[in-house]
């Protein structure tokens, strides 16, 4: 064979190959194709099979989330429904009520109605018939009056007379009765007036009295201890008044620091603490803290024994607590430098005193005397007087009904109306009232009573005045021509403000206006 022959029979057997390889792939082809189009139509139709079984799910579901809300919307319905039925009835068995209540007034009103009416009525005809009968009477007893004229043989006027004089002759012999028992009561209150004098004639005994600085003063072993109280830029001396409150003076007295305060418990914890640093030298704000802390609690140990060791000395027991600790807080305090708590013990004892001579409760009157003065516990942090501020503290921690008026009237707040009360404002006027017992220059005590009479004699109508009570009181006697009972009211009370503005003075002032009408007539 020739080269271009089996050229062309290789390239014919190569073309055929290629066709065959075609048509064999062409068949593959399709039947792949073929095969994955019923895999594909094979999952659609499963997809769609479980698309439709959700669906159907889903919605039968919905249709059981319809049906409950359906079943839950009325239960709520049926329990609103009930519970609207059963306020509707009890409202309709209250209106019932209510108009059974009404009609029942209605009917009442009616029934006072109808009474008042048969009352009018009936009120008419006894008028009418009382005024037949006034007549009748009248006549007859005209009638009677001329029988009688004629039987007794005088006049009406001669008998009316007579009658005066029987009756003038009763009066008498009813007023001699009525002297006899007028004297007989005196005879029964002669005891009550003898106590009063008694009371009175005690008051004139002298005693005497403690008094304690107002002012405290701690010595300095040299004038350079100044220096370090005070401290670098005055950081020592900041550090004590911001610890204590008190004031201290380092500059007025040599070798000498002074403390002022108006509460003298700050004023005493001041002064051991300062005594202590003193002592200790070591003196810095963090140590006086320190200091300053302990001498508060010892300051206040001290404070409950003093009012502890007090009640034992009167043999006075079931005080409260706090009264116990108010009274050792007295202790600290000094009234025109009269140390209160002596001054408190001394009451006590005198009204104890005076209460058994006069036969009275001789452990109430030294309880009463004990706690006259509490009130002065607290004065400087609460606004009152130091009376009434007591009788507070006491009615609070449980004090008798007795106690408590005896605190209250001491000072004449209030009129005492017990024998105690009167005994506990003797006590305390023979205690610390009268001039000379306490520390009080004589020139400002008789320039206060000059100054209280000075204002009194600037109104129009006084008569005469009288300043008692170591000043704390002024009685003023009035013309009762010039100066009406109204009158009075007004004139006190101008008189109070006018000392108010005019004069300085510790505690109060009471000013009491006396206003008297006499009628005399003589027998000649």
């Amino acid at each position: 064979m020739s080269p271009l022959s089996t050229i062309l029979i290789a390239v014919s057997a190569g073309v055929l190959g290629v066709l065959a390889g075609a048509i064999v792939g062409y068949l593959l082809y399709r039947n792949y194709t073929r095969s994955k189009k019923q895999d594909a139509e094979t999952f659609y139709n499963k997809m769609v099979e479980e698309a439709r079984q959700n669906s159907q799910n889903l919605e039968k579901e919905a249709e059981l989330r319809i049906k409950e809300q359906q079943i839950a919307a009325k239960a709520d319905f049926e329990r609103d429904t009930r519970d609207r039925r059963q306020d509707l009835g009890v409202l309709e068995k209250r209106l019932m009520q209510k108009e059974e209540n009404l009609e029942k007034k209605v009917g009442l009103l009616d029934q006072k109605e109808i009474d008042t009416n048969q009352r009018e009525r009936s009120v008419v005809v006894r008028e009418k018939s009382a005024q037949a009968q006034e007549k009748k009477f009248g006549e007859l007893v005209e009638q009677c009056n001329v029988k009688l004229e004629k039987l007794a043989g005088m006049s009406r006027e001669e008998a009316k007379r007579k009658v005066v004089a029987d009756i003038e002759s009763e009066a008498k012999h009813e007023a001699a009765k009525r002297i006899k028992q007028i004297e007989d009561e005196a005879m029964e209150t002669a005891e009550k007036k003898a106590k009063n004098i008694i009371a009175l004639a005690i008051q004139r005994y002298a005693g005497d009295y403690v008094a304690e600085r107002t002012v405290s003063v701690v010595a300095l072993p040299n004038d350079d201890m100044k220096g370090r109280i005070i401290g670098r830029e005055g950081r020592n001396i900041r550090a004590l008044e911001a610890a204590t409150g008190v004031d201290f003076i380092v500059d007025d007295t040599p070798e000498a620091v002074i403390l002022s305060a108006h509460n003298p418990i700050r004023r005493e914890i001041a002064r051991i603490s300062l005594e202590r640093l003193i002592s200790d030298g070591r003196i810095h704000p963090g140590r006086i803290e320190e200091i300053v802390s302990k001498a508060g609690l010892e300051v206040e140990k001290e404070v409950q024994q003093a009012g502890e060791q007090a009640t034992f000395d009167l043999g006075v027991h079931g005080i409260h607590p706090e009264l116990i600790k108010l009274l050792g807080k007295l202790k600290f305090r000094t009234s025109y430098a009269q140390n209160v708590l002596q001054h408190s013990l001394e009451v006590a004892f005198l009204a104890g005193i005076m209460a058994a001579e006069l036969g009275q409760n001789v452990k109430q009157a030294k309880r009463a005397g004990l706690l006259h003065d509490i009130g002065k516990a607290v004065d400087h942090e609460v606004e009152g007087t130091h009376a009434q501020l007591g009788c507070d503290l006491a009615r609070k921690y449980g004090e008798s009904p007795k106690i408590v008026h005896a605190i209250e009237a001491h000072h004449e707040d209030i009129k005492p109306d017990t024998v105690l009360a009167v005994l506990v404002q003797a006590a305390d006027a023979l205690s610390g009232a009268r001039p000379g017992a306490r520390r009080e220059m004589l020139e400002t005590y008789v320039k206060r009573l000059a100054d209280l009479e000075r204002i009194a004699k600037k109104f129009d109508g006084v008569d005469k005045i009288y300043a008692i009570q170591a000043g704390r009181e002024i009685r003023i006697i009035v013309c009762d021509k010039d100066v009406s009972d109204d009158d009075t009211v007004v004139m006190s009370r101008d008189i109070a403000r006018r000392i108010e503005e005019e004069m300085t003075y510790p505690g109060q002032i009471k000013v009491t206006v006396i206003r008297e009408t006499r009628s005399v007539e003589y027998a000649r």
